[in-house]
């Protein structure tokens, strides 16, 4: 992916996590297709699902790529 980390943040208690990349909030995903969107829209042509679930540049707080709900 890129150098600079992406921060996957604990499930809100609406549901989704909030997603930076670098210094930039990108948004809430719901889902890893959603991170993945995200990350494309940030610039990071080519992700997808499967590229984040297995990244270690993405730091997941409060649960890995399987937890999306409080």
């Amino acid at each position: 992916m890129a150098q600079r980390r992406v921060i996957v943040y604990p499930p809100l208690v609406t549901g989704g996590r909030r997603v930076r990349f670098g210094d930039q909030i990108l948004g809430t995903a719901h889902s890893l297709t959603d991170l993945a969107v995200l990350l494309r829209h940030a610039g990071l042509d080519g992700v997808d699902a499967l590229d984040v679930a297995e990244s270690d540049v993405i730091e997941w707080h409060e649960g890995g790529p399987e937890v999306w709900k409080r």
